[in-house]
């Protein structure tokens, strides 16, 4: 059956006192959908039919070879059972999302055509084999961040994604929105973040050591009505949308919109030495860092007002990664801070900036949620770790009692490249293979039972400042997202004791469902002529990377 990703148990053939067979669909099966699972009954009604062409219609009795779609409280939240036997086939989920996950599995139990948007005619066969599979989520965070501020993916591509994501049972979108390359999203207080932060006029093409440009204008933003469609659309496939707004640093683009948030004492000197002070056009760490005044504070204040009125989800990133230091240590503002509020020094001035954001959110229900470096100087209490730079600051977050989601570089940046091979294109950071991905494992053998309850779960991170395009994307991201939903969902033994030849004779028949879905994978062979990028210096890095 070749089921990405793979599930708890599969029981082939049929059950106690029933015949042997399939349940095959047709155009008189129809599909009913119990209380609290219509939602996912519209889903599969529409996925099924635009591929297939059936009707689907609503209502079905045991033994007309339908589909059945009921909540079972016995079940936990995600957890789902499937039968296909004589009485047709029944999902079964602990909640929506659990049957949701269910009708996912049915996608790939009917063959990789239903992944098609158009019947590719009706002399196909339609059909599921008798079994049962009992199945169930390992983490409650299966996540996927897609960074549009580097380069901006347009909503509808941002909406393919979220079908991508689903269909591999992958739950929390992680949305990087602003940066020092473009801020993306409407903020109705604040337009000229929209108006001038979120394009910049010329972009690096390859590593920032490249000498290459292309000099065009990028750019692009989502309104507040796209945002409101996104995270309805995720909704609908039981995807929270995770918001990222940088502070304190990787602000540039908002400093070029709105001057004041940055250090003007020390800035003014650089603009007047000849330095532009606009949206940022290259890679790397901007040096400009947002001013901890007052009127920052009250500034990105009413930025989040907005962003809490159009994501309702539990945790909102705020970044907190990458902040240097320089422009603090040489603002006399900045310093006076310091002084006022009895800190050390930097580092605790950067701590008690996100730590003001972490009370500004928890008094509205919400939880933060940054990059690692939030540790440094005392992690804000109530706030969740994404684990970048490694295990190391998982571990930390873990034993002080603090959630952590665990998306180490070395293992799960997806932007890094996947085979050491010359043709690789714009080679970044080590080599990630498939395999490396199938044997990442999320829970870190350091922690006891009780610190690693806090390991919320794992993500998978693309950042996307040499992907131009929606091709470049799918070619990172795939075939190794299989592999890392996989590692999210499925309980799979220790990392070396892994069935990774088992794994990619499944991805034989996955390769087909990217295919009817249009992914632009790197195939297992290499990349194809046009995936190449021949002369565009990336910054591969030589060497294993670093053990945990």
């Amino acid at each position: 059956m070749d089921l990405i990703p793979a599930p708890r148990s599969v029981v082939t053939g049929p059950g106690p006192g029933s015949g042997t067979g399939e349940v095959r669909l047709t155009a008189h099966s129809r599909l009913r959908a119990g209380p609290g699972t219509e939602g996912v009954g519209h889903w599969l009604r529409t996925a099924l039919g635009q591929a297939t062409g059936l009707p689907l219609h609503e209502g079905c009795e045991p033994g007309d070879d339908g589909i059945r779609l009921r909540l079972d409280p016995d079940l936990g939240p995600e957890e789902y059972r499937l039968v296909s036997d004589p009485d047709g086939v029944l999902i079964e989920g602990g909640s929506a999302a659990g049957v949701f996950w269910g009708a996912q599995t049915l996608r790939q139990l009917l063959g990789p055509d239903t992944y098609r948007r158009a019947p590719l005619g009706p002399d196909r066969a339609r059909s599921v084999p008798h079994l049962t599979i009992e199945d169930a989520p390992r983490f409650r965070w299966r996540g996927l961040m897609l960074d549009v501020a580097r380069h901006f993916m347009p909503k509808e591509g941002v909406l393919r994604y979220l079908d991508l994501m689903a269909a591999h049972k992958l739950n929390v979108f992680h949305f990087h929105l602003t940066d020092d390359q473009g801020w993306r999203i409407e903020i109705e207080r604040h337009p000229r973040l929209t108006e001038i932060g979120s394009w910049r006029a010329r972009t690096k093409t390859g590593h920032r050591a490249s000498p290459l440009w292309e000099e065009k204008p990028h750019g692009g933003y989502y309104t507040r009505d796209d945002i409101r469609e996104i995270v309805a659309y995720a909704a609908e496939r039981h995807i929270t949308v995770v918001p990222e707004i940088d502070v304190p640093g990787h602000s540039q683009a908002a400093i070029a919109a709105y001057p004041e948030l940055g250090n003007t004492d020390v800035i003014a000197a650089s603009i007047e030495g000849g330095n532009s002070l606009s949206v940022w056009d290259t890679w790397g760490i901007n040096p400009n860092v947002l001013a901890p005044t007052d009127n920052t504070l009250r500034f990105y204040e009413g930025v989040f007002e907005e962003v809490l009125e159009l994501f309702p989800s539990e945790f909102v990133h705020i970044g907190g990664d990458e902040c240097p230091k320089e422009q603090w240590r040489s603002s006399e503002t900045a310093q006076a801070r310091i002084r006022e509020l009895g800190l050390a020094d930097e580092d605790e001035l950067q701590s008690w900036f996100v730590g003001h954001f972490d009370a500004w959110l928890s008094a509205r229900g919400r939880r933060l949620i940054g990059w690692d470096e939030i540790l440094e100087g005392g992690l804000a209490k109530g706030a969740a770790v994404s684990s970048w730079r490694g295990y190391a600051g998982g571990i930390a977050a873990a034993r002080a009692g603090h959630d952590v989601v665990m998306c180490p570089e070395q293992q799960v940046y997806l932007d890094h490249r996947q085979d050491p091979g010359p043709d690789e294109p714009v080679p970044i950071g080590w080599v990630r293979t498939l395999e490396d991905v199938y044997r990442f494992e999320p829970v870190p053998p350091e922690l006891t039972p009780e610190e690693a309850r806090h390991v919320l779960g794992t993500q998978a991170n693309l950042w996307t400042e040499v992907m131009e395009d929606h091709a470049r994307v799918d070619y990172q991201a795939f075939p190794r997202l299989a592999a890392f939903a996989e590692v999210a969902w499925s309980a799979l033994p220790a990392p070396a004791e892994r069935d990774f030849t088992g794994f990619e004779q499944r991805m034989t028949t996955h390769y087909r469902r990217l295919d009817a879905l249009g992914v632009a994978y790197r195939p297992p062979t290499g990349p194809l002529p046009w995936q190449r990028r021949p002369g565009v210096l990336g910054r591969p890095i030589d060497g294993p990377p670093p053990h945990r």
